[in-house]
Formats: C-alpha cells, structure tokens, sequence
C-alpha cells in the first residue's frame, strides 16, 4: 500500500494525492457491495470548472512540500491535475514530485481515465489507466523510466467509479450535513475498494487565508487488511462552494496536516 502509485511515502513527505491513494490501494473488490455506488451529480449542480486550489503539506510541523489542484471543463468532461512535490529537510530526505491527471464524465462523475508521472525517492513511474465500463474492466499501463520496462493489466471494476483526487470533488456535491454517510468505490488502477465519508461536526477553522465555518469528513476504508489503520478528515466550508480549506491524514505512524494557502476561480482569473 504505501509501495505503489501516489503513495504514504515512509519518512511524512507527500500530497493531497498521496494521502487519497494510501486509502485506495487496499486489495479489495467492491463488487459484491451493493451499498458502494456513485451518485449522478443534481441538475442543480455545477462543478468548480477553473478552480486551483493550493495547499502547504506540514509533518510534525515541520513544511513537507506542496499541493496543486486544478479543475477544468474540456468538452463534456472535466479535467483534473494534481501535482504534488515535497519541500525543506523533507524534499532532501525522499523528493517528490507526482503529476496526476483525470477525466470525469460530467454527467454521471465516472471517471473515465487516468494518467500520472511519479518521481519517489529513485522510483520513475508512468501510468495510464482507462476505465472500460461496457466490459467492466480497467487497463493499466505502467511503465518504469528508469528501466524502460513496461506491463499491462486488467481489474475488474462496478459501472462507475471515482478516483484518488476527484473523490474529493464528488464528496464536495453530496448534499452534506451532520449524520450523513455514503460509502462509493475508489479505483487507482488495481483493484477497488470501498471508502465511507461521514459527516461528524460543524467546526471554525483558522488557516492561512482567514477563518472559516466548515462540516468536518471522516473518510476511510471500511473493508480488507487496512480497515480502522488509515484515515482522513477534510473540512469544507459550510456553504454552497463546499472548499476544502484544511486536511488531516493518518496512516500509522505518518500524520500530515494540509492546509488552504491560495484558491483561484474562473471569475478571478
């Protein structure tokens, strides 16, 4: 779990994405969960086209390294990149620097494809994933630029699933409030698993860019080997924008705190 893809990396060096993959690479299918499905977004929903988003990554208080996230409208779909690159004592210890792109369908918030580059310590990885619905299958395409070697596989995969990084934008178009939960199928290109968000507190959070008033979302895997080991809470702002401005993950030993530091959006640019 913490060997593959945007990953827990082992001395508190990571991004938003890997905090999101340590909890999605728990080797266990979904398909026999009939409670883990995705909601089509309201046709009162818009998504956060033209959003960057910027996050500072602490460890043990210490700054770890950097977040970006970016939302985009390219056709009918929705195009998102996260890139995540450590910084400080921590940059010289285990450098980072990952990329990761997605295409979700704006109409049912399938993702529908993945790409993503990663520079881990000596690691140099490529890997592209397209999501064959019709046939209920994943290919995966990996390939090491160190070595040049290359491997393709398939998973099985349920009629839609989310992705490390828009699992978040999803989360953020559920309509949320004290006491709700969901349970929907995450896929990074190995097998699926099941993650649950819950809703557990209103909270004030003060960060960077001032004080806010947010819902508090426990999110973490509810079956396989890592049930009750790895978690994340995410406070987004109570309003009709839903912004994450802060983050915690806890995988073991390895907590990472992300905060809010700079937002963007199609009307400011």
């Amino acid at each position: 779990m913490m060997t593959r893809g945007f990953r827990f990396i082992h001395v508190g060096i990571a991004g938003l994405a890997c905090a999101l993959a340590a909890m999605a690479q728990v080797q266990i299918a979904s398909l026999g969960n009939a409670r883990s499905h995705i909601l089509p977004p309201a046709s009162t929903y818009r998504f956060p086209s033209g959003e960057k988003l910027t996050y500072s990554v602490q460890w043990h208080m210490l700054n770890a390294g950097i977040v970006g996230i970016l939302m985009q409208r390219s056709g009918s779909k929705e195009h998102l990149t996260s890139t995540a690159d450590s910084a400080g004592l921590a940059n010289k210890l285990f450098h980072v620097h990952d990329i990761f792109d997605a295409d979700i369908d704006a109409r049912s918030f399938c993702t529908q494809e993945i790409s993503k580059h990663n520079e881990e310590g000596s690691r140099r990885m490529d890997r592209r994933i397209y999501f064959d619905y019709p046939h209920a299958k994943s290919q995966v395409d990996d390939k090491d630029l160190r070595t040049g070697k290359q491997k393709h596989s398939e998973f099985d995969i349920p009629p839609c699933v989310s992705d490390v990084v828009s699992g978040f934008f999803y989360a953020r178009s559920l309509p949320l409030q004290i006491g709700f939960s969901q349970v929907f199928p995450v896929n990074d290109g190995g097998k699926t698993t099941d993650v649950k968000i819950s809703v557990e507190s209103r909270e004030k959070v003060k960060g960077p860019m001032g004080e806010f008033q947010t819902l508090r979302v426990k999110a973490e895997p509810v079956s396989g080997p890592m049930t009750g080991k790895g978690e994340i809470w995410v406070w987004l702002t109570d309003d009709d924008r839903r912004v994450p401005v802060q983050m915690k993950s806890k995988l073991g030993f390895v907590a990472l705190l992300f905060q809010l530091q700079s937002m963007e959006s199609a009307a400011s640019q």
